[in-house]
């Protein structure tokens, strides 16, 4: 596939970026800040609040959907801001929007107000703004070990914001737990603001940007969508899509099946999100980038979709909390690979000038996941049960995976020609 020679490091004369020293600092930094951000937006689970307001499984994938929705359409714009304005600038304005959207849930005491307090949502793109800093900061071929290791920080703060978050809401209730959380990330902004620079791209990739943007808008639809006319772009979207639904599916589904199914109470689902926390501490933190620095990223790739399938397939008949324990570790595993290797693969297709906008796409992937995941989740399982997911899971990604093998092995044999 056709790759877009990245701007050269040697390039760079921004006393940030100039160095490894100061390279690894501030992606050090970014990755203590992402810890610390986790842990307060994992302090309060909005599922406990929606079920005492009266809403039922399939008006809180309603709640999902309109999220999803919400952050399908700023994704791509938040990546764009972020390339034109800097990673600092993406990285406070997700804070700030953070920060409102847990006051409007402190206040939330109508289902109306459930979906007030997700407004803000638009603007809630942490893990982009923090892996625009990564990319900048990183080579081609360290991208995959370095975007991982924000996976790492993410299981830290998935342990310590659950755990607390668990325990917060029942001894003192879901509203207290959401001024905690809005303290915590009004905290995260501060540390944003005082120890990210300004900065982060190439000398060389500012001037270019800055000379190919000075009339061009945030919001120009035309500039987002110019990336996708990348070769391999296109496929890579679709696999991520396609492969990413049933799994997608399943995640936001999970704290509904966790009260419904496994009959889970928040304090035990606080350390059943801390366990899975430790999963992907191990896979992101210890094995993905080994793994990145001995195979190609193609054949990781196949190899995530693989296991999925298999996954998908355990899940549709597990009955018990440790059938699901049991699952989580290859789960985990599979869909961090798949992440981390589909998002290094298309920033490395586009200009270093373009990754913000890019890894907001990344995101948009996500959110469309989001937005249909639960509205499909809700009605499969409340007709067909759990292990129609699982099925699901399975076949889909089974077909994806026959077509990346016949693929691999048709380049293969053309390449032995």
């Amino acid at each position: 596939e056709g790759k877009f020679k990245q701007d050269s490091p040697q390039l760079a004369t921004n006393t940030w970026v100039y160095g490894d020293k100061r390279k690894r600092c501030c992606t050090n930094r970014v990755s203590v800040l992402f810890s610390i951000f986790y842990v307060f937006t994992l302090i309060i689970s909005p599922q406990y609040l929606a079920k005492k307001l009266g809403f039922d499984t399939l008006w809180f994938g309603y709640l999902q959907t309109t999220v999803g929705l919400i952050q399908l359409i700023g994704g791509p714009m938040f990546g764009r801001f972020g390339d034109l304005f800097g990673a600092r600038a993406a990285l406070s304005l997700a804070c700030a929007a953070t920060t409102v959207s847990f006051l409007l849930l402190a206040v939330a005491n109508h289902p109306v107000l459930l979906f007030v307090h997700k407004l803000p949502t638009v603007f809630m793109h942490v893990l982009p703004a923090c892996q625009m800093v990564v990319t900048d900061l990183t080579e081609p071929e360290k991208r995959a070990d370095a975007l991982s290791k924000l996976g790492l920080c993410f299981g830290i703060g998935m342990i310590a914001g659950s755990t607390l978050g668990g325990n917060i809401s029942m001894r003192y209730g879901e509203t207290f737990a959401a001024c905690v959380g809005a303290a915590g990330s009004a905290f995260s902004l501060l540390l944003v603001l005082n120890f990210i620079p300004k900065s982060t791209k190439s000398e060389a990739s500012r001037s270019t940007t800055k000379s190919e943007n000075q009339n061009k808008k945030v919001f120009s639809l035309g500039e987002i969508t110019r990336l996708m006319k990348f070769p391999g772009v296109t496929r890579i979207f679709l696999i991520k899509i396609i492969a990413g639904l049933p799994s997608g599916i399943f995640q936001v589904m999970f704290s509904i099946i966790a009260m419904d199914f496994f009959k889970l109470e928040a304090q035990q689902n606080g350390y059943l999100m801390a366990y899975f926390g430790i999963v992907q501490m191990v896979v992101q933190g210890g094995l993905i980038g080994r793994l990145t620095s001995r195979f190609p990223e193609k054949s990781l790739l196949l190899l995530s979709i693989g296991i999925t399938a298999g996954v998908g397939l355990a899940q549709a008949y597990m009955q018990t909390v440790f059938h699901l324990c049991l699952t989580v570790t290859p789960w985990m595993f599979s869909l961090s690979v798949f992440n981390v290797i589909t998002d290094s693969m298309l920033t490395k297709i586009v200009p270093s000038s373009d990754t913000g906008t890019m890894l907001g796409l990344c995101a948009s992937v996500q959110s469309l996941v989001r937005t249909i995941g639960p509205t499909i989740g809700g009605f499969l399982y409340m007709n067909y049960g759990l292990a129609s997911i699982g099925l699901i899971e399975f076949f889909v990604n089974i077909v994806v995976f026959v077509y990346l093998l016949y693929r691999q092995l048709s380049n293969t044999e053309r390449q032995k020609e």
